[in-house]
């Protein structure tokens, strides 16, 4: 059953005025690629049928800033359906200026807390997940607000299907060293790096965003993080 408490989304919703072309694209394309989801509470909410085409998989992204990662990936994966979670307005005007220009079919919003979605989704839906950048609350007492806690990140792995990844990349050491602790004491992920370079240099499959840029003329190098859901067991059957 769906989580019913009360949740607290910190952060952004709006920034500086949209541009009126921001503002057109949004008005047109917004309505029906967004989705509700306090529509889908106490009931599964299936990605796949989300999408107007048959997609192959549906992939998630929490938190996906101005949408250059999401849209570089919908349009090297065309048959992979994207759901993409951003309550800035901003941020989602942006990533729809790109669906617009490049036609992307295969993308869809929800703007709103992605805990929220996570709740709604079935059992192993979604074929992989992203997480890029997200606020590393730095202070000592807002460290609860951090995406990657103990009941997050149970949500994600029901969500997962076995064997998907979990990527997480940060600039924030501290949240770095956080979210090592908290992934690999979860039974239901493995750390997949096995070597420095896994976790030093993006993969080339992992398009950059301009966040990343900014921190590396900062001085603040990232780290790319793979995370693989276990397979799950099983139970016996019984004779």
């Amino acid at each position: 059953m769906a989580d019913t408490r009360p949740r607290t989304l910190y952060g952004r919703r709006r920034g500086k005025p949209l541009r009126p072309g921001r503002r057109d694209v949004l008005e047109r394309l917004l309505p029906r690629l967004r989705i509700d989801v306090a529509g889908y509470q106490g009931r599964v909410l299936e990605p796949r049928e989300l999408f107007d085409e048959t997609v192959e998989a549906v992939w998630l992204e929490v938190g996906f800033g101005a949408g250059e990662h999401l849209s570089a990936l919908a349009r090297a994966h065309p048959h992979i359906g994207f759901i993409g979670c951003e309550p800035f307005i901003n941020g989602v005007a942006r990533l729809l200026a790109d669906v617009d220009q490049h036609g992307l079919g295969n993308v869809r919003v929800v703007m709103d807390d992605a805990r929220i979605l996570l709740d709604c989704l079935g059992q192993g839906s979604i074929g992989r997940a992203f997480l890029l950048f997200p606020d590393p609350w730095p202070k000592r007492r807002h460290n609860r607000r951090r995406f990657v806690v103990p009941d997050n990140i149970a949500a994600m792995a029901n969500v997962l299907a076995d064997g998907a990844q979990w990527r997480i990349a940060t600039d924030h050491m501290d949240y770095c060293r956080w979210i090592l602790d908290h992934m690999t004491r979860s039974a239901q992920f493995s750390w997949l790096a096995r070597r420095p370079a896994d976790w030093r240099t993006r993969p080339d499959d992992w398009p950059p965003t301009r966040y990343e840029e900014k921190g590396m003329e900062a001085g603040r190098p990232p780290v790319f993080l793979g995370f693989e859901r276990r397979r799950r067991i099983q139970p016996v059957k019984q004779p």
